[in-house]
């Protein structure tokens, strides 16, 4: 029997081989559990990061008009595009867009981005804008 801790990989085909084999009671069950919470993670972690991308660049749209480029409008639609997708793909993603301790860590998340890459330091402390604006492939903040 492989080891979860020498060998994930090698563990997962076998835990999957059991599976398909019926043979229930040769399960690891208690790091099966851990590993499908962690795809759980891994979909939340996806949207966080797409949406402090997309957070930052509509801020430094609005904050550097004058540094408005093809390549902002293309990262803000395609991070627009890829959490819509996250969005159809996963729906109870959703219930993570209405909670604010979340909104909290991608807005700081994104604050920090922005920052790094304008060197400003001026931007609110909490979004000013709705999440449906957000998203919204027709806003772009002036």
């Amino acid at each position: 029997m492989q080891r979860y801790e020498t060998d994930v990989i090698a563990w997962a085909n076998e835990q999957a081989a059991f599976i398909r084999a019926g043979r229930f009671d040769m399960l690891d069950l208690e790091h099966l559990a851990d590993e499908i919470e962690d795809v759980g993670k891994s979909e939340r972690r996806e949207l966080r990061s797409r949406m402090a991308v997309l957070l930052a660049h509509l801020l430094k749209w609005q904050y550097q008009d004058g540094f408005r480029s093809k390549s902002w409008q293309r990262t803000i639609k395609e991070q627009r595009k890829g959490i819509a997708g996250c969005l159809k793909e996963t729906p109870s993603l959703k219930t993570d867009l209405a909670q604010s301790d979340w909104w909290e860590l991608v807005w700081s998340d994104a604050v920090s981005l922005a920052v790094k890459e304008t060197g400003l330091d001026c931007f609110p402390e909490s979004c000013p804008w709705s999440i449906e604006l957000v998203i919204n492939p027709e806003f772009w903040p002036e």
